[in-house]
């Protein structure tokens, strides 16, 4: 069985990246509230199923991608349960078809492994050069469920809270698309 903690609104007491510390210290600077969950390491948005069922929330599903020669890169987060379609996608910001950056990519401009996506690495200097778009359908939730820089810890925010607070911290901006 897939192990999920109880809800806890606190940071994790044992930090495992440099991403996960800053996604806490930013979140508190900036009068953040969260729920989060201590999880078994989850990949896949099946694993996500109770991380959702605990947090009461949906979690959001995070594409790295880029484009061929890997000198344009893509944070794209969409609603988990929408299938990806990268012709629909490459469609929606006018540019020649995206594949999935490579998981060394992800590392280096991200900060995260596999099944650990999120917008939380925009606040990672290597990550300025990735652009932010969301799939318009994230914004009719009420939350932003999301890992933390981990696979093992996944928590839920108000999106208004990612959207008008923590992405303008970032100096990121955001393309909107609906696909």
């Amino acid at each position: 069985m897939f192990y999920v903690s109880d809800i806890q609104i606190a940071k994790p007491s044992k930090i495992e990246t440099e991403l996960q510390e800053k996604v806490y210290a930013i979140l508190s600077e900036l009068n953040i509230p969260f729920e989060r969950v201590d999880t078994d390491k989850a990949i896949t948005m099946e694993d996500c199923i109770a991380i959702n069922e605990k947090l009461d929330m949906k979690m959001v599903k995070t594409l790295f991608l880029c484009n061929r020669q890997q000198t344009m890169f893509y944070l794209f987060i969409t609603c988990e349960d929408k299938p990806f379609r990268s012709k629909k996608f490459s469609a929606a910001l006018g540019i020649s078809r995206l594949s999935f950056a490579p998981a060394e990519k992800m590392n280096e401009m991200l900060g995260t492994e596999i099944g650990a996506a999120t917008v939380f690495s925009a606040l990672l200097e290597n990550a300025d050069d990735v652009q932010l778009v969301f799939d318009k359908d994230v914004l009719k939730e009420e939350y932003y469920g999301c890992s933390d820089g981990t696979t093992t810890g996944y928590m839920k925010i108000k999106t208004e809270d990612i959207l008008q607070k923590f992405v303008p911290f970032t100096k990121h901006t955001i393309l909107f698309v609906e696909v």
